[in-house]
């Protein structure tokens, strides 16, 4: 395992169908299923990173509708690329309704794109990804800080 070198701003975005389903990203660089996520680039706000990462790896025009929380914990959010890379992210979560766009796997960071019901969602998931929804399910109204 190597060691952390860098820490990068991160976002990610639940966003749930008419049928309280989630939208999940199965991602082509460590083939797992997760929540729609990227980088904040430089000179970029987060709540715009959010959008423009749903838009690359979905099709799907978003707004951002709340705050779920943010997230830095490294024993969630350190992340190990298949490439040999170790990025701590410091993550901001974010509920989002589509406005527009059409559902489709365009970018070569998705293999796949699906909606699964929260309460049967897919063995094969990033870890930190169950903790993001279960706050996003919650009633509380106060953004997490985990």
């Amino acid at each position: 395992m190597g060691e952390v070198k860098e820490i990068r701003p991160g976002i990610a975005v639940v966003i749930f169908n008419g049928k309280g389903e989630v939208l999940l990203q199965k991602r082509a660089d460590v083939n797992l299923w997760g929540i729609p996520s990227g980088h904040v680039e430089p000179g970029e706000t987060v709540e715009a990173a959010a959008i423009r990462e749903v838009f690359e790896e979905t099709g799907l025009s978003v707004k951002i509708i709340r705050l779920i929380g943010v997230y830095s914990d490294p024993s969630s959010q350190i992340f190990h690329y298949p490439d040999g890379r170790v990025i701590h992210f410091v993550t901001c979560c974010f509920q989002a309704e589509v406005i527009g766009g059409e559902l489709r796997a365009a970018s070569p960071e998705t293999l796949d794109l699906r909606y699964f019901p929260c309460d049967r969602l897919p063995e094969d998931i990033l870890k930190m990804h169950p903790l993001w929804l279960a706050d996003a399910l919650s009633p509380t109204v106060q953004a997490f800080i985990r």
